[in-house]
């Protein structure tokens, strides 16, 4: 994206509004209605005056400050209906004008196609009869949860608000005992998308309502995947290594009570992470073997296996000075982590790996690995993959006039930052 494309895309999404006679506090107004209609989380109770804010810098020619995912698709939503509310999405209507002004900004062209396609699917769904039942609810979170990593994180989030807003309305699953277990899962799914989004208020207090649901039950098996993922997410959103401890060592006791081999490795593993992390050699290397002995007892064909467990193994490694054996893991974890559901874990094994090169006295391959980091980061959204990405870099530093590495600034630039 070059100066001049973003100041034709802020002037794009100027001319949109202008020809609707509205002002930008208009603007953030039918911004903040179509956050109701979708039920997209935070935005509801978004003050007005920041949003406007926000709409002045996209429409500053001086400012470099583009619409980010989660406003892109309310625009697309917004944009796609005429003054009158008719749906109009054909060339030279103001939807097809949004998108034009979303790549001036830089925004890859298949975030664009996904972004059109995305709103013309909800035009075309019939609307929803009543409220979902239990079934539905259930069906609905596992369909959405097996597509992380495949689908950008805001579409998912998206997909999700309706399950949550229908959990609630329905007498709320306080008193809907039968619902408690689903609406546990839906609530932590909901945390996990909205820390990916960089929502991390909203993450923790969706992951403090689904721990109190999940508590209320009589099954250790869910309370240990919810405490084990709100492990990971409170220490990459905090870094607080105290307080993610607690919660993975929570997580661990439901684990050991729960019949689930893969449930149990995975607590175990992310429990290691955190030690290590603390330089607590001897503790991380007691959860890794425990880890290990769960995963060899797990049925073979389902859960948390070897694959991410050397990713365990090579990050563990990293955090404790060896890089030679952190390589020998996370290779093997790579060569595992095929499937779309794996993406965003493969994207962070891949920048561990890259690191590992790194400190192994190989720049030039640490950079090469980190190109597969990007395109993942640029397609899922993953936070944590631009994170690593983000620390794989600054290493690299020393580095800055050699070719591979201004090759990768600019596949960051032209993939993950838009330009």
């Amino acid at each position: 994206m070059t100066a001049i494309d973003r100041a034709a895309g802020a002037v794009l999404l100027r001319q949109l509004r202008e020809s609707r006679g509205w002002s930008w506090t208009d603007l953030a107004r039918a911004l903040r209605e179509t956050a109701r209609c979708l039920s997209v989380p935070t935005f509801e109770q978004r003050q007005l005056a920041s949003i406007q804010r926000t709409v002045a810098r996209w429409e500053s020619t001086a400012d470099r400050t583009a619409p980010g995912d989660r406003y892109q698709l309310l625009l697309a939503h917004l944009y796609a209906r005429t003054k009158t509310g008719s749906l109009e999405l054909n060339r030279g209507s103001d939807f097809d004008t949004l998108l034009t002004a979303l790549r001036c900004f830089g925004t890859p062209a298949q975030r664009v196609r996904d972004l059109a396609n995305l709103v013309r699917k909800a035009a075309e769904a019939p609307e929803e009869g009543g409220e979902m039942t239990i079934d539905q609810v259930a069906e609905s979170v596992t369909r959405i949860n097996a597509r992380v990593g495949a689908v950008p994180v805001v579409q998912l989030q998206l997909q999700l608000a309706p399950v949550l807003s229908s959990c609630r309305r329905q007498g709320g699953y306080q008193s809907w005992p039968e619902l408690r277990p689903i609406a546990a899962d839906a609530l932590a799914l909901g945390a996990r998308l909205a820390f990916e989004t960089r929502d991390d208020s909203t993450s923790a207090s969706l992951y403090a309502e689904a721990t109190e649901i999940a508590g209320r039950s009589s099954d250790p098996q869910r309370r240990a995947e919810i405490g084990t993922s709100r492990a990971m997410v409170t220490l990459h959103a905090t870094g607080d290594l105290s307080t993610s401890g607690t919660i993975a060592e929570a997580a661990i006791r439901d684990a050991n009570r729960c019949g689930s081999y893969a449930v149990r490795a995975r607590a175990f593993a992310v429990h290691a992470e955190i030690r290590a992390r603390e330089g607590r050699a001897e503790s991380a290397s007691s959860g890794l073997d425990q880890a290990w002995r769960a995963a060899e007892r797990r049925s073979p064909s389902r859960g948390f296996n070897a694959g991410p467990l050397h990713g365990f193994e090579g990050v563990c490694a990293l955090h404790l000075g060896d890089a030679d054996r952190a390589h020998r893991h996370l290779e093997r974890s790579a060569a595992t982590l095929r499937q779309p559901r794996d993406a965003i874990q493969r994207a962070i094994v891949s920048a561990d790996l890259a690191l590992a090169r790194l400190r192994l006295g190989d720049p030039d391959a640490s950079a090469e690995v980190l190109h597969e980091v990007v395109d993942i980061a640029a397609r899922t959204g993953g936070r944590v993959p631009v994170q690593r990405l983000r620390q794989v870099r600054g290493e690299l530093r020393p580095w800055r006039a050699e070719a591979f590495l201004a090759d990768l600034d600019d596949h960051i630039h032209d993939t993950l930052l838009g330009g």
